[in-house]
């Protein structure tokens, strides 16, 4: 039997193929992932470390317990603890860090980075160990700093050359008085890194005099453990916090690691779809491949074989594709990793030099998925070839399934699919989080009970095409036929599209529902033409504002200035805005009172008043930061959103209570209404500065739905690797059904059917099985694409469904291509068979 099973191998090699390839693919994307994540997290990893290579214990600040009524702070850090800590027993130096926002300009102007990876910091003394000088000298004064090697290489900076920044507001422009080399994690991501002397930048950080953290390094000889336990004895206990540069590596190392598992798991659901997909294939293909060996199976069932013999002869066979298929997998995945490191740079990221790794996981787990999938696919075929009588098998009674078995896959399939249909509109009426897991079930249980009910499906609606395919004649009555002649066969084959249809639909459904849910939100909140803000989400300097009023341009103008304070023990966010200018900049719906906000008098959003229980004319006790109290009324309930929620008030009656005020955004009015020359007078007047953006309320919408964009798009991309396992289950079809039907094509040919009719034949039955794949993709797309917006809708008002007829069609369009493209090798196959040798083939 061993040897009857390899010899089956070889003989169908051509056949096998394809089988090898769907395998090959799913394993491939599954190895690649591994590859990629590991080598991006080893690389990150060892990265990170360098970075604590001069950091042998880290002091930090402790957060202050509240005094009385007052809002928390954090202990600070001062020079005397720099100035202790190096004089305790080991340490050889004590580094005062100070770190901040530092936005930089390339020689365009433009801002280096996305604004997160924009950051800025002191160099200790004339020769700071952590940052090794390349070239240049250490930076004395406001006016030099010290750029990084991999911004100066992208930006062609040198010494010497002036570079504008911004760290909060006024735009500055101090010269390169060096460069120097780093492993910090955000420039080896495309970030950038500029140094100022240490006074310098604990003034533009607004930490004079103080430190966000203190680098102790020990002495030769002194271990970690021994200057942590120094360094715990000479400094205030409850002020600071110390931790040896050995766990700050370690839980930087874990922090990388838990980012990257999303990622990974994220990349592994669609390898798992591929290898859902290639399941069918894998299924369809030794099903064929066993109903056409039946007779050989059955005659090795007459002299002697058991069929525990003949089902493990099938499942030898699968072992052999599935080992080849992992073999070759796992090395196209190497590649595959490879590639996508080297496709982060052309997003604008680098990643840190390092080898690839290929861990002994990854080489098991393409072992396991590749051998395993296409056993489990295979064994069915296999069970069913050796339960069939051999003298039944011999005269091919078995072929037809029995109505028995076709009413029991009937019922189980809508079961299936009422179970899932019903658990999907219960996780409807749920909210947000909480439907989330239950529409995940209900939505396996439909796509599961579909597939076993796509046999009975496929007549109705592939009937439907019949008066378009009438119009190819005698062709396109053969496709109609064939398409249904083995409704099993069919439904596996459109089964590996529909699946892949189904999530790029409900994809962009959701998408394009979010964008117009956003887009009304922007449009319905905002009647200001421009909202200032900084490029990294960071705070805004009160300059901002009062630069910009001084604008001829600018009517109207607010701040949204954030603030904690405190309403029955329950921090709350203030929101601190211009009271004579909001209403203008503003388009809330009013639910009870009016929109007015000055002096004492508040507006509230509906969910804060609702978790209060106040309505227009309450009066409450707030406690700001600063631990006085006032009393407040209620003005006005608003209708808030995603933008806009929470208290607001006058800026006026804010602004004594806080010691350090800040804005998030500024929201501007123009005469003449938003237009590019408006937006450059205010990008001029600004300074034209590199760390400020001025967003127009489709910038806002455009920013708010990037997120969606780009995970759309790299569903889009990931998902293409099933609709190319689908392609293959589709030739793979077509090629064995034309290998089984090869004396009815003869037959045909014989009788008078030219070659052009049955490359015709094929190709019409390959676009009917693809569209009806397509069809029911689409179809499933929509109802989830629903049933997922119900869900965000219950925490977005503005959200309505949208259905993307364009791009719907688009995809129907995309099925008939497969089908085409999938009919072409099969196609000139049958055209070519010879007619005597089609006739004489059993």
């Amino acid at each position: 039997m061993f040897r009857t099973a390899l010899r089956n191998v070889f003989a169908h090699k051509a056949r096998l193929l394809m089988t090898v390839l769907a395998v090959m693919l799913g394993v491939a994307f599954v190895s690649g992932t591994l590859v990629f994540t590991n080598t991006l997290s080893d690389a990150l990893q060892k990265s990170s470390a360098k970075g604590f290579d001069h950091v042998d214990v880290a002091v930090t600040a402790q957060w202050k317990d509240a005094e009385g009524d007052k809002v928390g702070e954090s202990h600070e850090l001062t020079s005397a603890m720099v100035e202790d800590s190096a004089e305790v027993p080991g340490a050889a130096q004590a580094i005062g860090v100070v770190l901040g926002f530092t936005a930089m300009a390339d020689q365009d102007g433009k801002l280096i980075g996305d604004g997160f990876g924009s950051q800025g910091g002191n160099y200790w003394g004339t020769d700071d160990p952590r940052y090794p000088l390349a070239e240049g000298h250490a930076p004395k004064g406001a006016d030099e700093i010290l750029i990084d090697a991999e911004t100066a290489k992208r930006t062609g900076y040198r010494v010497g050359d002036t570079v504008r920044m911004s760290v909060d507001g006024p735009v500055l422009e101090p010269v390169v008085a060096g460069i120097f080399t780093t492993d910090d994690g955000n420039v080896a991501a495309g970030g950038s890194l500029a140094l100022f002397d240490t006074a310098t930048a604990q003034k533009l950080f607004g930490k004079e005099g103080t430190f966000d953290e203190i680098a102790v390094k020990a002495k030769d000889g002194v271990s970690e453990t021994a200057l942590k336990a120094e360094l715990d004895k000479a400094l205030p206990a409850d002020a600071v916090e110390t931790t040896t540069g050995t766990q700050l590596a370690e839980d930087q190392a874990s922090m990388i690691a838990s980012s990257m598992s999303g990622l990974k798991q994220g990349l592994l659901v669609f390898a798992g779809i591929a290898l859902f997909v290639g399941t069918f294939i894998i299924a369809n293909t030794f099903t064929m491949l066993v109903a056409q060996r039946t007779r050989e199976l059955a005659l090795m069932r007459a002299v002697g074989a058991s069929r525990g013999q003949v089902t493990r002869s099938v499942l030898l066979e699968a072992f052999v594709v599935g080992a080849v298929a992992a073999v070759v997998g796992l090395l196209a995945g190497i590649g595959i990793g490879a590639g996508l490191r080297a496709l982060m740079g052309t997003f604008g990221a680098t990643v840190p030099a390092g080898p690839l790794v290929v861990t002994p996981g990854t080489v098991a787990a393409a072992f396991a998925v590749g051998i395993l999938i296409t056993m489990l696919a295979a064994w069915l075929p296999g069970r069913r070839a050796a339960k069939i009588p051999p003298v039944a098998a011999m005269s091919s009674v078995h072929a037809k399934a029995t109505t028995k078995s076709l009413v029991l896959r009937n019922t189980l399939g809508t079961l299936f699919s009422g179970a899932g249909i019903a658990v999907v509109l219960a996780a409807t009426t749920m909210s947000g989080t909480d439907g989330q897991a239950p529409m995940g079930l209900g939505a396996v249980l439909l796509i599961i009970g579909v597939f076993i009910l796509t046999p009975l499906l496929s007549r109705p609606l592939i009937a439907a095409a019949a008066p378009v395919l009438r119009v190819f004649g005698v062709s396109g009555k053969l496709a109609r036929q064939n398409s249904v002649r083995n409704p099993r066969r069919t439904a596996a084959t459109a089964s590996a599209l529909m699946i892949g249809l189904t999530l790029i639909t409900g994809m962009t459904v959701v998408a394009g529902s979010l964008q117009n849910a956003i887009d009304k939100m922007a449009a319905s909140a905002i009647e200001a033409d421009y909202v200032v803000s900084m490029a990294n989400g960071n705070w805004l300097s009160p300059d901002v504002e009062r630069t910009l009023k001084q604008s001829d341009d600018v009517t109207a103008i607010s701040p949204l200035r954030n603030a904690p304070a405190r309403i029955d023990e329950r921090t709350e966010f203030l929101t601190g805005v211009d009271g004579s200018s909001i209403g203008e900049l503003t388009d809330f719906p009013v639910r009870d009172g009016a929109f007015e906000v000055a002096g004492t008098r508040i507006v509230v959003d509906h969910g804060t008043a609702e978790k209060y229980g106040w309505k227009a004319g309450a009066d409450f006790t707030l406690t700001y930061e600063d631990g006085k109290k006032q009393e407040l009324t209620v003005a006005g309930v608003y209708e808030g959103n995603e933008m806009f929620r929470g208290i607001m008030l006058d800026t006026a009656t804010l602004a004594p209570h806080q010691p350090d005020p800040v804005d998030m955004r500024v929201m501007v009015k123009v005469s003449g209404g938003a237009s590019d020359a408006a937006k450059d007078r205010l990008v001029e007047a600004l300074g034209t500065n590199p760390a400020i953006q001025v967003q127009d309320k489709k910038d806002l919408s455009n920013e708010l739905a990037s997120m969606f964009t780009l995970m759309l798009n790299m569903v889009y991309g990931l998902l293409a690797m099933a609709v190319l396992v689908a392609v293959l289950g589709v030739i793979n079809t077509l090629a064995m059904s034309v290998f089984e039907r090869s004396q009815e094509i003869g037959m045909l040919r014989a009788i008078g059917l030219d070659r052009k009719g049955i490359r015709r034949m094929v190709r019409l039955e390959s676009l009917v099985i693809s569209l009806f794949g397509g069809v029911l993709g689409i179809g499933l797309g929509v109802f989830f694409g629903w049933a997922a917006g119900q869900l965000v809708g219950s925490r977005m008002a503005t959200y309505e469904l949208v259905l993307p007829w364009d791009r719907m069609a688009v995809f129907l369009l995309l099925a008939g291509v497969v089908g085409v493209l999938a009919a072409l090798w099969p196609a000139r196959r049958a055209a070519r068979l010879n007619i005597l040798q089609a006739i004489k083939a059993e």
